[in-house]
């Protein structure tokens, strides 16, 4: 079947699944394949839970009036998003970068969504399946989309431009995170770079953050015009920090002084200032009123476990447990120790991803510790458990032993840093804490 005629379908439904337990009547399911499951294992309880076809690459798993049959179900997914996705002429903005792109996303959400319909990546469906998804929920009523790019090797933005076209696009940094897919940093650097090339080739517009040397020096190299925004003097958006503390708050300055604000955020950490001004950036770029940005700024909660200030019955927790790589758990590390507070505690978890070089990356952040005053140093993941520390350091295979421990070694009035990679699940400690 056609892209075309596989779109005709589309139109007549009311969407389309991957999830055969997540199912609105009358979706289309897609029945994915991957190393560890078959989506065609899983067509008759899909049928079952309401959709109305399923789209199959294997003819075993066919039922008459009821599959689609074609040659490969992920490529007629992608497929079908982009056919989709250029049917609409509105700004479509991609973000990638090696930290900070859920929260910038989710910001510039917020800002743009005071001024227009805006569809934005829910979650962190952000890979080569996430993206087409969140395109299918493109509709006539949407002026602008927000569309986060995720990727550990090489081509994989460039293949997700090609299928969301982004007119705007933004990369939030470069930095060392998953080298286990990309090889070295400069895998990291060419890969996240195939953003802006793509936009390039097409005339379209990218928001550099000037902080950042490597993507000032990639967008010179590239030749590629930008909206500047950082803490230097003369961008288009420049912001100047007040009080990093706890809640950060900055001071933003534009080109033009009657769109300057102070912000009260309720994100904690001077590393967030980069994220909020690419919000603050596009916001302003796209004309929303000042004021509107900064009621979506200041209103906006930090959830899923990144960047938030919580207490138990217990304890005051960092918790900024989402995902980890050696630049934000530095980051975090060294934001966590120049906030007040005492008899501090950290409970980090292993940095995923890193291939070859995992060991001297754990062991720097090792090192980094053995300078800060803690009441306790709690390392969790088979990676930390394996390394040379200190006799102090308390070491646990995995987030389950940890609990088991805290549950007959209680801490008591501590200010605790949760940080670690998502494949650890660090936030399972947490009833304990």
């Amino acid at each position: 079947m056609s892209v075309r005629e596989l779109y005709s379908v589309f139109l007549e439904s009311t969407g389309v699944t991957t999830d055969s337990r997540v199912v609105a009547s009358g979706n289309i399911f897609f029945a994915l394949c991957g190393e560890n499951y078959d989506g065609h294992r899983f067509i008759q309880q899909a049928l079952e839970n309401g959709c109305s076809l399923a789209v199959i690459d294997n003819s075993e798993f066919a039922l008459s009036g009821k599959t689609i049959l074609v040659d490969d179900v992920l490529a007629s997914l992608q497929d079908l998003a982009g056919h989709h996705r250029r049917q609409f002429e509105i700004p479509v903005l991609a973000i990638t970068g090696s930290n900070g792109k859920t929260t910038t996303k989710e910001l510039m959400r917020d800002v743009l969504s005071t001024r227009f319909n805006t569809l934005a990546t829910r979650g962190n469906l952000n890979n080569h399946i996430g993206v087409p998804l969140t395109l299918l929920e493109l509709n006539t009523s949407h002026q602008i989309a927000v569309i986060e790019m995720g990727a550990n090797h090489r081509g994989e933005i460039a293949l997700l431009c090609e299928i969301a076209m982004p007119t705007h696009g933004l990369i939030t940094n470069i930095g060392l995170a998953h080298l286990e897919g990309f090889g070295s940093y400069d895998g990291v650097l060419k890969a996240k770079s195939e953003l802006f090339k793509y936009l390039k080739k097409r005339g379209g517009t990218a928001f550099i953050n000037y902080d950042r040397f490597n993507l000032r020096e990639l967008s010179g190299e590239l030749g590629l015009e930008g909206i500047a925004y950082g803490r230097g003097e003369g961008l288009f958006v420049r912001g100047i920090e007040i009080n990093a503390s706890e809640n950060l708050e900055l001071e933003v300055r534009t080109e033009k002084p009657e769109q300057s604000m102070i912000l009260k955020t309720r994100l904690t950490g001077a590393y967030n200032l980069e994220n909020i001004l690419a919000a603050v950036c596009t916001g302003i770029y796209f004309g929303v009123p000042s004021l509107l940005v900064k009621s979506a700024v200041e209103n906006y909660l930090p959830e899923n476990n990144r960047s938030q200030i919580c207490k138990t019955a217990n304890n005051r927790l960092f918790l900024d447990a989402y995902n980890a790589n050696p630049d934000s758990m530095k980051a975090a590390i060294i934001n966590f120790f120049s906030m007040p507070g005492k008899n501090k505690s950290v409970i980090l978890g292993d940095m995923l991803e890193l291939g070859e070089y995992a060991r001297q990356e754990h062991k720097k952040i090792i090192e980094m510790l053995k300078d800060k005053r803690c009441r306790e140093v709690i390392l969790v993941g088979k990676l930390f458990y394996n390394m040379p520390a200190p006799g102090y350091y308390l070491r646990f295979e995995n987030v389950e032993k940890l609990t088991q421990w805290l549950t007959y070694n209680p801490l008591r009035d501590r200010f605790i840093l949760l940080k670690g990679s998502r494949g650890i699940q660090l936030e399972k400690c947490l009833p304990a804490l």
